[in-house]
């Protein structure tokens, strides 16, 4: 009798140590009577992935539809993008009068992005200064965008035309921190933004939602000698003037319910500053607040939310991107995003690239497209699940967030956990209805940094126990809960 009970000892001791104990380290208090915007979407922009893959339906189904996508022998789940910005690009190479785009010598060739607006002779549209078959894969891809559901369309500029510019290239001015714009197009530049965004809706049945003639305008590296894209540093004076101008131009044409979203400044300290000096005139013009994520970890996310709420602007992430193909930073960056910046959409940059950045490898002057990284597998557990339409909750934590469909009443919950494997537990106490107790949560998971790891896998194995669930999560793992039959 005593071995016997020594080797059950022994079994329940093993076990235990196998088996994680069912009680939580960490619990998640959802607030339900927060309310933090209903969101619009998550997209990214298509320059300049799309002008070298434009043509491409796998990528368009990848990107912009929720099926299942085989792309070079892996089933990708789509990330079910609404949201398209397409860049109105800086580059022609033809001659005006004997003079020609300079070209940066170290510009990359898929970043040239050819513009409708050849040369200075004619503001008509129908006129040879215009060619309107330029950029034809980056619109093809817009075009499937949209066709697959994408919504909302913005139009966006990193540089106005080539001789618009003071030194004639596009890449930015000589010294990368004065503007580049001759002061006599300042106005054409408005021409050339509402032009783009009226043929499109005239003859491509393509309606943007929203104009943005600005692509990190404070910053200092758009240089022309040493550039490697399309590029403008405008003074926030001078984007004041550019933005009365837009608004004039887009209101001529018939495009008054199309918005102007600003500046799209790369760092969120520099969106602050920026929105502060505009003044009252141009501030008017913007229906948006739009900024960039290039601050990372840094930066007063909080000042920018403020400063948009206190103009009563709408604010949008509306370029983020990096080189980490493992998908931490991005996880991290995002859940910093969704709880200080708070914006309504989240906009990835460069979805096809490499060196890490792409959500799939590619190289797009070489036009091969390799796997998918992990931070692909990331960022389908926010974007398949938090939906157009949610309300996003508070979900007092710096690792979750929630999001609320009232039409279906589910609670979306997106967490990650850094630390060592634990049990994060989610308390729904607060909640008029915390879903059916026994029911079934729909979870998924994804391993974070580990190409080898769980990407993006589904189970049914979590329950509701009275007003709370809790799922095991190993180190560095990001999961999605869906929780049926919730009331606020």
């Amino acid at each position: 009798m005593a071995r016997s009970l020594h080797t059950v000892s022994h079994f329940l001791v093993t076990a235990l140590a196998i088996i994680p104990f069912a009680f939580a380290d960490l619990t998640t208090t959802i607030d339900p009577s927060s309310n933090w915007g209903t969101w619009e979407g998550w997209g990214t922009s298509l320059a300049w992935w799309a002008a070298a893959f434009g043509t491409r339906d796998d990528l368009a189904n990848i990107f912009f539809t929720t099926q299942t996508t085989t792309l070079n022998g892996v089933s990708l789940p789509g990330l079910g993008f609404n949201i398209a910005r397409y860049n109105a690009g800086a580059s022609s190479w033809n001659s005006i009068n004997g003079t020609s785009m300079v070209v940066s010598p170290k510009m990359i060739p898929s970043r040239q992005i050819e513009g409708f607006w050849i040369d200075w002779a004619s503001t008509s549209p129908s006129s040879a200064s215009w060619n309107w078959s330029a950029d034809s894969a980056q619109r093809a891809m817009l075009s499937k965008a949209r066709s697959r559901g994408a919504n909302i369309l913005e139009l966006f500029s990193n540089s106005p035309m080539w001789w618009m510019c003071k030194n004639h290239n596009p890449s930015g001015s000589d010294d990368g921190s004065s503007d580049n714009l001759q002061s006599w197009n300042y106005q054409s530049h408005a021409v050339y933004m509402a032009t783009v965004a009226k043929y499109f809706a005239d003859h491509w049945s393509t309606t943007f939602s929203s104009v943005d003639p600005f692509n990190e305008p404070s910053a200092t590296w758009w240089n022309g000698k040493t550039g490697t894209q399309e590029g403008c540093h405008f003074d926030v004076s001078t984007q004041a003037t550019v933005l009365n101008h837009l608004r004039t131009e887009l209101d001529s044409r018939g495009l008054s319910s199309t918005v102007i979203s600003a500046s799209d400044e790369s760092y969120y300290d520099d969106a602050a500053k920026t929105l502060q000096n505009l003044g009252s005139t141009a501030l008017a013009k913007i229906a948006r607040v739009n900024v960039h994520g290039y601050q990372y970890g840094s930066g007063r996310r909080d000042s920018v939310r403020s400063l948009a709420t206190q103009y009563s602007k709408k604010l949008w992430q509306s370029e983020y991107g990096e080189g980490d193909a493992t998908g931490h930073d991005l996880a991290s960056n995002l859940l910093l995003d969704l709880r200080w910046l708070r914006p309504t959409a989240w906009v990835y940059w460069q979805v096809l690239d490499g060196g890490g950045w792409g959500l799939v490898d590619a190289d797009n002057d070489k036009k091969t497209v390799g796997q998918p990284t992990q931070k692909y597998f990331v960022l389908a557990q926010f974007a398949r699940h938090v939906k157009p339409g949610m309300r996003i909750l508070d979900a007092r934590s710096d690792y979750a967030t929630a999001a609320y469909d009232a039409a279906t009443k589910k609670l979306v919950i997106v967490a990650v956990n850094w630390g060592s494997a634990q049990y994060l537990n989610f308390d729904m106490s607060t909640f008029k209805t915390p879903g059916v107790n026994g029911a079934v949560v729909k979870r998924w998971a994804t391993q974070i940094g580990v190409s080898t790891g769980k990407r993006y896998v589904a189970s049914a194995d979590t329950t509701i126990s009275g007003t709370k669930f809790w799922s095991y999560f190993e180190k560095e793992m990001v999961q999605t809960f869906e929780v049926e039959g919730v009331v606020l």
